[in-house]
């Protein structure tokens, strides 16, 4: 299709093209990619980080968390920015800060110039995020045609998830911690170039920004996501963690308030008082739990269990990262065939059953018979489950929300995965011994994707596309 026919789209956003404009939709997931990269990249790195910087303990976690705080601090208000300016417009310019950012990381001399360039980071990911999916949405006709883009869209953040360990591993082994930033910036240019060139404007719904809201969402998921990352280091009890959750709880308690009253607010309420459409998103937060315990505790077990090095540990993960891709090729079809509601249940079946293989791993088990099956298993799950999640979510918005559900969709992403990290790392760090303490979080990990496809499996509803 040539920039000229997707264009003119842009004018009449109502009517996408008939066959898919799969270049637009591949520089659209390529952008999902770099952000989920972004999430485990850096982790490899840490120890290099810390040798080359100077790094204190408690300092070097801030190139983790300032992030991640960013990230989910700022999403939320970011789809609202982005339905009133322009999706295209915001992602755009996410994705140069995003780019810039990584080119300051890369070059950072002490630990502050890096931190700050960690935040910047969080910035760009925070602005970009949402308009990815209003753009997929903008560009696809209902049906057959979104259902394949959306298997492409999911894919990119599965494998992204598992990528991450991988390409950490071989950057940090190969050409330094400092490759894990400039990594983004060529791939930020093509994201940019492809964007201008290929992705038409999506409708805007010109609005005042909801300044109370926007105040409100920042400040309540910044202080939740910071009370979760800070759970296990900290403790549940520590002053600091249950400062978070109170500013977390005031943060939400007002925006309710606030949200009650505004004719276009940040966070549209309607999301939460059905469980039709309040179940998914839940279910949305729950997945990533699980998966984020389970790509962690792999790294653990198979470095500090099996004896592997960090690029054999990114290799491990590759047959997780193959069964995802197997069952994307084929999410789409049996969408179309069976419904959302059978093939994510039975993707989360697939998660449930991988937790609970891998849960059972002890110190005798060689990556064979503690890892192999299980990954599997969680890739299959994983392959089936997030594309119907996201096209229920993103199906059963008005017009004029579909930012902000794709804003939700994110932000419970990110506190899913805040979440699950905070509880596993709980129970890990209550156990005695290295292998005992994995299978111990793993096994706590379990109820997420339970409550997951009970909530997903009762209250989904089919998209009617």
């Amino acid at each position: 299709m040539s920039t000229r026919t997707v264009q003119s789209t842009a004018h009449d956003p109502g009517i996408p093209p008939d066959r898919p404009p799969y270049r637009a939709i591949i520089v659209l997931c390529l952008t999902q990619l770099i952000l989920v990269i972004d999430n485990s990249v850096v982790n490899v790195a840490l120890p290099q980080i810390r040798q080359a910087l100077g790094f204190s303990t408690t300092g070097l976690s801030w190139v983790v968390t300032s992030y991640a705080l960013v990230f989910g601090g700022l999403v939320l208000v970011s789809g609202k920015v982005g339905s009133i300016v322009g999706p295209r417009r915001t992602l755009l310019i996410g994705v140069a800060v995003f780019t810039v950012a990584s080119a300051v990381g890369g070059a950072a001399v002490t630990p502050e110039m890096l931190i700050a360039a960690r935040v910047l980071q969080g910035l760009g990911a925070a602005l970009a995020a949402p308009g990815t999916l209003v753009l997929l949405m903008s560009i696809t006709r209902p049906g057959p045609q979104r259902a394949r883009a959306m298997t492409v869209f999911v894919l990119a953040i599965g494998i992204g998830a598992a990528l991450g360990l991988l390409l950490g591993g071989v950057l940090t082994t190969s050409l330094g911690w400092e490759w894990v930033m400039f990594v983004n910036v060529p791939i930020g240019v093509v994201v940019l170039a492809g964007v201008r060139l290929l992705v038409p404007e999506a409708p805007r719904a010109p609005a005042r920004l909801d300044v109370g809201g926007a105040v409100a969402s920042t400040a309540g998921m910044t202080a939740l996501v910071y009370g979760l990352i800070n759970a296990t280091s900290q403790g549940w009890t520590s002053p600091a963690v249950l400062g978070s959750f109170a500013l977390a709880v005031a943060g939400l308690v007002a925006l309710v308030l606030i949200e009650r009253r505004h004719v276009a607010p940040v966070v549209p309420l309607g999301f939460f008082t059905r469980m039709r459409s309040a179940a998914p998103l839940l279910a949305m937060m729950l997945i990533p739990a699980g998966q984020a315990g389970f790509l962690y505790f792999a790294a653990l077990f198979t470095q500090n269990v099996l004896g592997f090095t960090p690029l054999q540990a990114g290799l491990a993960v590759l047959p997780f990262s193959a069964a995802l891709l197997v069952t994307n090729l084929l999410t789409g079809r049996l969408v179309t065939r069976h419904g959302e509601r059978i093939i994510g249940s039975l993707g989360m079946s697939g998660l449930l059953a991988g937790l609970v293989w891998m849960s059972r791993v002890d110190a005798g088990d060689t990556f064979a018979s503690g890892l192999l099956g299980a990954f599997v298993l969680l890739g299959l799950g994983a392959g089936l489950t997030v594309a119907p999640l996201t096209a229920v979510i993103m199906h059963q918005a008005p017009p004029d929300q579909v930012g902000a559900a794709s804003s939700l969709n994110q932000s419970m992403q990110q506190l899913g995965g805040a979440l699950g990290l905070a509880v596993m790392t709980t129970v890990y760090g209550s156990v005695q011994g290295e292998a005992g303490a994995i299978g111990a979080a793993l096994t706590a990990g379990i109820v997420f994707p339970l409550l997951a496809l009970i909530l997903f499996a009762t209250w989904a509803r089919p998209t009617h596309s």
